[in-house]
């Protein structure tokens, strides 16, 4: 099994990663100084990929305990495969953190230099150049406590693990259970799609909320007319650009007001919204972020979830944000419950303030909208999530699920193969779907599951 060592001068993150990598939270964290000791291990997934994570203790040699410590550390980190050093960002680069790290860069060809507590943009840019000179070939700024950057690094991680020979698929035992079963969804689950490179991208809000400014600052162009006069724009507007190697529509739908306020040539414009919905890949969902959020809003946002559309949701205005981003956040986490799955992205769009991130979300939540699991994979977290968690019975009655496979994308979509889909209740089915979250990156889209008798089973029907 692949080793994952985390190493590093006390009171830098190392438990914290270790708790946040893990997800078991077991790890003791403190500010005091040398709180971890002893080596700590954790099998743990790393994305699909299984990993021996190891959380060792402090590098000090401030008293012979420690020095223990630290030897015993670093030897650790040298029978690892990937090796993370962790360092505290808030604070310059010392000559002691820089010794360790050359010793281990000697040796150790997968290690990366991990600069922690960095909250925001601004203390990455003004510790990012300090940090560079370790002269380390990989280097990633996070924020563990605000789960900052860590994506980026587990990514890296995974990149960095061998590929597992995948098993072969273990089904429960059954005696009415048919080969045709399996290799009747297989066929639908290997189904390829034709690559597309054109993203459908759907920008929608209220009236006046910052949709034209938006398209136009994404475009870097005046090709969306803007006007404080709400209504301005009535029929959706197309803008295609090219980004990375995607060809991303962008469309500027009319603003939405109220049922009672709709007339004439803007009750055609929400049916021509509605009517380009249905060819939409990912929504924009443009809220205000410089007041109150409006039921109206809530409207809007069940678009969303009728058309099952990946989505992101965008609080634009933010130079004039009328609560913080905690509190920005919580209320839009509180008001959108059903779009808990939505990234969340501040910006002000006239200024230009962090437009630039948009883009790089759209490709990442498209990818996700339109990700494919493999079976052998879907089947691993099923088996982990039943031992986690046993299936309720159906009035006494064994509930089995024989396996899982995805037969659709856009947004993915499981068939759960059953003896008693019926019985499948609705809170053991949003476990499922959490867990799936937990192991597969699915930011930005719905994950669809759907119960399903055994071939065998319809036959009889």
């Amino acid at each position: 099994m692949i080793k994952i060592a985390l190493i590093g001068k006390p009171n830098v993150g190392k438990s914290s990663l270790f708790n946040r990598i893990s997800r078991q939270w077991d790890a003791i964290t403190s500010d005091v100084s040398g709180t971890t000791r002893d080596i700590k291990k954790a099998e743990v997934f790393i994305n699909h990929k299984k990993a021996l994570l190891i959380d060792t203790g402090g590098l000090d040699e401030s008293s012979e305990l420690f020095t223990t410590v630290k030897k015993k550390s670093l030897k650790t980190a040298l029978l690892s495969d990937i090796v993370l050093y962790i360092v505290d960002g808030k604070t310059l680069p010392n000559d002691e953190d820089k010794k360790f790290f050359y010793e281990l860069q000697k040796s150790i060809p997968k290690l990366a230099l991990v600069v922690n507590k960095l909250d925001n943009d601004k203390s990455e840019e003004q510790m990012g150049w300090e940090f560079s000179s370790f002269g380390a070939k990989e280097m990633f700024f996070i924020s563990v406590s605000h789960n900052r950057g860590t994506k980026k690094l587990i990514n890296w991680i995974d990149a960095n693990m061998p590929e597992e020979k995948s098993n072969e698929l273990e089904l429960q035992e059954d005696d009415d259970f048919s080969l045709e079963d399996l290799v009747e969804f297989e066929k639908i689950q290997d189904t390829k799609e034709e690559e597309n490179n054109e993203i459908k991208v759907a920008i929608i809000g209220r009236v006046n909320v910052g949709k034209s400014s938006l398209l136009n600052a994404l475009l870097g162009e005046d090709r969306s007319i803007v006007s404080d006069v709400a209504g301005t724009t009535i029929d959706p507007v197309d803008e295609t650009m090219h980004y990375g190697d995607k060809l991303i529509t962008f469309v500027d739908t009319a603003g939405i007001r109220k049922r009672g306020k709709i007339g004439g040539i803007e009750k055609h414009a929400l049916q021509r919204t509605q009517k380009m919905l249905e060819s939409a890949d990912v929504v924009l969902l443009v809220l205000d972020a410089s007041e109150e959020f409006k039921e109206l809003d809530e409207k809007i946002a069940h678009l969303i979830d009728k058309f099952e559309l990946g989505a992101m949701i965008v609080l634009n205005k933010w130079d004039e944000a009328h609560y913080s981003y905690e509190k920005s956040v919580q209320n839009v986490r509180d008001r959108f419950k059903f779009l808990s799955y939505a990234p969340i992205i501040t910006l002000s769009a006239l200024s230009g303030k962090r437009v630039h991130k948009v883009n790089d979300k759209i490709l990442e939540v498209y990818a996700n909208y339109s990700k494919r699991i493999p079976t052998s994979k879907l089947n691993e977290i099923m088996k982990i999530a039943n031992s986690r968690h046993h299936m309720p019975s159906d009035q006494g009655k064994l509930v089995k699920i024989y396996f899982a496979t995805q037969f659709d994308i856009k947004p993915p979509r499981i068939a759960l193969i059953m003896n008693r889909p019926k019985a499948l209740h609705f809170s053991y089915k949003r476990y499922l779907v959490n867990q799936l979250r937990e192991f597969f990156d699915f930011e930005g889209t719905q994950l669809i599951l759907e119960a399903k008798k055994k071939k065998s089973d319809e036959d009889l029907d």
